[in-house]
């Protein structure tokens, strides 16, 4: 994946008043999670912004709330591109990868930001985009190609996850489709169902007429 830098501060005055102060100043409330699990009570010593988020059993893991700007963000944000994201939080550098966006339901403005905070050695799931490569065999026979995936579940650290999932079709037939069992991209796991239709090659008409031609001639 490309690297994309951004600078976020930490954020300390949390609530619905203050989300609302910040997007009035055209900024954007963060919360980075993945951060460490730790054991309760955690009698450790927190960076500014972070706070401990109890999960059950004991435990606690420690996320760090943050604040962007609207514009640092918009080459993240509206783009087909995944990236993995360099965090620089005054001076220190940490690694994420975008989780999710939250938009305003008429307005559309983004509202909150989740980022995911990765390692080269922890296993991370990524939507990544699909690339069909190649002539299709059974579109020389007249039939269509449809793409039915866009993005693709994928499971593997950071730094081994592609811009791009290329797939080549030039094998795939008339009437046939490709799936997810039929797919393996060395060092990525697919998370998608097995059976899920990534493309096919549909029978136009004109496809069909030709096969009932070739058929009635015999």
């Amino acid at each position: 994946m490309k690297t994309f830098q951004l600078t976020a501060e930490p954020r300390t005055v949390l609530g619905k008043k203050a989300a609302k102060a910040l997007r009035e100043e055209n900024k954007i409330p963060v919360v980075l999670n993945g951060g460490a699990i730790i054991d309760l009570p955690y009698t450790g010593t927190l960076r500014e912004g972070e706070k401990v988020v109890e999960i059950g059993n004991g435990k606690g893991l420690i996320t760090t709330d943050l604040v962007v700007t609207n514009e640092s963000v918009r080459k993240l944000i509206y783009t087909p591109d995944i990236f993995a994201i360099e965090l620089n939080i005054h001076g220190e550098k940490r690694m994420a990868v975008l989780k999710d966006i939250q938009f305003h339901p008429v307005k559309d403005n983004i509202l909150h930001i989740d980022l995911l905070e990765v390692s080269e050695d922890k296993p991370v799931t990524i939507l990544v985009p699909v690339q069909l490569e190649g002539h299709a065999e059974g579109v020389k026979a007249g039939g269509k190609l449809t793409l039915s995936m866009k993005k693709l579940k994928v499971k593997a650290p950071y730094t081994a996850i592609p811009e791009r999932l290329v797939i080549n079709v030039d094998h795939l037939g008339l009437g046939k489709t490709l799936q997810i069992g039929d797919l393996h991209f060395e060092g990525l796991e697919l998370m998608n169902a097995k059976n899920a239709v990534v493309c096919a090659v549909q029978l136009t008409r004109a496809a069909r007429g030709a096969q009932a031609n070739a058929a009635a001639g015999k």
